[in-house]
This record gives structure tokens, C-alpha cells and sequence, in this order.
């Protein structure tokens, strides 16, 4: 599958047309609202065989095949070139799709206090065949060690049918945050934390959780080596059920950082105890923060290059953001927060108000600035197929385990399209 980017002019039936496909196919696959009004900077995913690749200058054949991961004599064969000839500029190449790579991918899905929205389950739905695992959010402990419980239906039903593994996504949240006084008392006080394991076990048995899944987060630091105590009882624990065991972590750049959201996290026992670790790369623009990208590549590559000096990549899975935000400006502390929205909800606003998409090439995000019909100045950081399409990259250059997105819910086709065209998702 390629991505193109629409420019001023262009009309679906010329795009159709340069690739060799439908107006249908490429309106049905990008679930185009309204295929006649296309957005200048919109990314569309072109359902085709491979991708293709514009002649630039400076470009070479060599130059090209490390660009794409695939061998210079393949560009050769399929567009008829000679590897003597020089490349005219402008030429359009077709380029063969590599060979997949293997990864695990994990949906976490949240109800409302009614259950699942029917957006989330229509997204739950369409997800699940590129899904390893489900990940109800959450089961949160109390201070007795028991577990408050989610609605999960019909997510046991949906994961059966698509071969998707269920994960207990277990957490310290206690009012609606992250408690490190809860976090201090499941770790430390013997009786309550026998009684935490006890429930855990006597509900993934029941419910048929294959992976127990800890985000503890917001912990205090002096209770870093009990959690890693912890971790290494529920791991003998669970291991001797048939289950594996994974934890959630904060985005790290050193063992040293500071801060109560990272203290307790030591990646290098995590590394050693737990089957694998999804670091939560993402959130660097939040809904209380300044407009900028959720989760721009730079300070995603450098979080887990760290990861990689502490653990495997076979232990690493990069978390991914399924949204984005709307700030109205001017962005001031303490003001309303931003609203999350899709990625194609982010299109619609931009159709809406005749706004381009920009893009942000060092943070590899796209954006929209627009002003709304009473006279308010927005700004959106969202995601699109460009932006997806530079973690996979990233996923594949370091060699990762997998990918986790937080959460489903929100629409966004490009992503489940490129996922299936660029990797084999690993089903247990």
C-alpha cells in the first residue's frame, strides 16, 4: 500500500487514476466521508500492490532500496529498468512490498459507566483481526486486595472469534487516579497483597486471561525494589497457572529520572522479570498541556533507545496513541482542556472549516489551525498514515516485540491498513 498526500486540485479520479485503482476503492478503504471534498495535506492510503516512489534528485537505485528495505535487482525487475541507465527525475517507480515482519499489537478498550460506546465496539470489531491481545481497562485494586470489575461483553466473544488473546489489565487507580498510598499497600502488606494475587488468579481463570498486566503507576520511589518484588512472586505465580505477565511503564530516558511517574519504574528488573513491558510513549502533548504532537518521533526513538540498554527488544512493546487533541488558543494554565478526537474526526474539522493539514516534519506529526464559527482559534496535533507509517519504521529498525494503542475508540482506517500491510500480527 502507498500513501499519497493531496495537493490543491486534485480530485479522487485523478488520484484513482495515477495508481491504477477505483475512486471506490480508495473512498471505502480511507472511509471518506465525502470523496468529492478531499482536504489539501490529507494523507490517503491507496490500497494497491506495493508503494511508489517519485524520482528525486540525488536519487539512486542503492538509495532507494535502503529507503524501502527491499533490493536494488527487485526495483529493477518490476519497473524495467537498466541498472546502468541513470534515473530520470520526475519517473514514478513502483516499489515491491518487503517481507513482513512478525509483531504483537494489544488494544486497550475502555467502557463508559454504561459499558462499551457503539463506537468503541464497531472499533473493537474492525481491530481485532490485526489485535494479539484485548486489554480491558481496568481492573483496579482495592485496599483489601479485592478488584473492582469492568464490563467486559462482549469483548470475550469478539476476542474468540478473531483468535485475539484477552489481557487483565490490572491497575492502582483509586477515585479516578493513581494512588501511591493503594500502589504501597498491595506491595508491601503481605496479608493484602496474598489475597490481590488469590482474586487475580480466580478471575483469569474464570474469564479465560491469558496475560495479567500491571500499570501500576505514580508509585513512591522507596517502593521500587517491593514492586519489583512483587513482580517477581505474580511472575512465578502466574507462569505456574499457564499465563504470562507484562507491565505498563513511563517513558524513561535514564535509570536516574526523576520524578514520581518514573522512580518506580526500573526498566533493567523489568527487563529480567516480566515476559514484556509496553512503554507508554505517547502523551507529550496532553489535554492540560500546550498544543504540540502526542507523540512526536524524536522523544519516542529516545525513550526506547534507552528501554534497549535495559531489556531486550524481544521484551519491548512501543505504546501508540489512537487520537489526538483540540487546544483552543491562546493556550493559557488552568484553561478548559484540550478535547481528544480521531484522526478522521480531525479530516472532518479540517473540511469543515476549510482548513489545509500541515505537516511537522521533525516531529513527523501533522496539524491543523482553523478558527470556529464564534471566532475561536484552534490548533489540532493528530495522527495520520504519514505519522503511523514513521513508528512502524521505527518498530522495524529497532526490532521491537510490538506495538500497544491506547485505546480503541477512536477511528482511524489508515492505521489498521498499514498495520496488516506492513507486518504479520503474531495470533497465540
Amino acid at each position: 500500500m502507498d500513501i499519497y498526500v493531496v495537493k490543491s486540485g486534485d480530485t479522487l479520479f485523478q488520484i484513482a487514476r495515477r495508481y491504477g485503482t477505483t475512486v471506490q476503492a480508495i473512498s471505502e478503504a480511507n472511509q471518506l466521508p465525502n470523496a468529492a471534498q478531499l482536504v489539501v495535506g490529507q494523507a490517503l492510503v491507496i490500497p494497491v500492490a506495493g508503494r511508489f516512489h517519485v524520482v528525486a534528485a540525488g536519487d539512486s537505485l542503492w538509495k532507494i532500496s535502503r529507503q524501502y528495505g527491499v533490493t536494488v535487482e527487485e526495483i529493477v525487475r518490476i519497473n524495467g529498468l537498466s541498472q546502468s541507465a541513470p534515473l530520470q527525475i520526475g519517473r514514478q517507480l513502483r516499489i515491491p512490498s518487503p517481507a513482513k515482519t512478525r509483531i504483537e499489537s494489544i488494544g486497550y478498550v475502555q467502557p463508559t459507566a454504561s459499558g462499551y460506546s457503539a463506537a468503541t465496539l464497531s472499533q473493537a470489531r474492525e481491530a481485532a483481526p490485526q489485535l494479539t491481545y484485548f486489554a480491558p481497562v481496568s481492573y483496579n485494586a482495592n485496599r483489601d486486595g479485592s478488584l473492582e470489575e469492568p464490563t467486559i461483553r462482549p469483548l470475550p466473544s469478539i476476542a474468540e472469534q478473531n483468535g485475539t488473546v484477552l489481557m487483565m489489565n490490572i491497575t492502582n487507580l483509586e477515585n479516578d487516579q493513581f494512588s501511591a498510598e493503594l500502589g504501597h499497600i498491595l506491595l508491601t502488606d503481605a496479608a493484602v497483597q496474598q489475597t490481590f494475587l488469590n482474586n487475580i488468579s480466580r478471575i483469569a481463570r474464570q474469564t479465560n486471561f491469558r496475560d495479567i498486566h500491571f500499570d501500576f503507576e505514580y508509585l513512591r520511589s522507596e517502593d521500587r525494589e517491593a514492586y519489583n518484588e512483587f513482580l517477581r512472586r505474580a511472575a512465578q505465580r502466574f507462569r505456574s497457572e499457564g499465563k504470562t505477565i507484562s507491565t505498563a511503564l513511563a517513558p524513561k530516558t535514564s535509570a536516574a529520572q526523576r520524578g514520581q511517574w518514573y522512580e518506580a519504574h526500573d526498566y533493567k528488573a523489568h527487563g529480567e522479570i516480566v515476559d514484556f513491558s509496553v512503554i507508554m510513549t505517547y502523551e507529550w502533548g496532553y489535554s492540560g498541556g500546550p498544543p504540540m504532537a502526542v507523540s512526536p518521533i524524536g522523544p519516542v526513538r529516545n525513550v526506547l533507545t534507552y528501554a534497549l540498554t535495559e531489556m531486550p527488544a524481544s521484551k519491548i512493546v512501543m505504546g501508540q496513541n489512537l487520537y489526538g487533541y483540540d487546544w483552543t488558543l491562546p493556550y493559557r494554565q488552568g484553561n478548559p482542556p484540550a478535547r481528544a478526537i480521531s484522526p478522521q474526526e480531525a479530516i472532518r474539522r479540517a473540511a469543515r472549516y476549510r482548513a489545509s493539514i500541515r505537516y511537522d516534519f521533525t516531529a513527523q506529526a501533522p496539524f491543523i489551525d482553523y478558527t470556529a464559527e464564534d471566532g475561536t482559534v484552534h490548533k489540532i496535533w493528530f495522527e495520520d498514515a504519514r505519522s503511523i507509517d514513521a513508528k512502524f519504521s521505527l518498530l522495524k529498525e529497532l526490532k521491537l516485540r510490538g506495538i500497544a494503542y491506547w485505546r480503541l475508540g477512536f477511528s482511524f482506517p489508515q492505521n489498521w491498513l498499514l498495520l496488516s500491510d506492513r507486518f504479520t500480527i503474531i495470533k497465540k
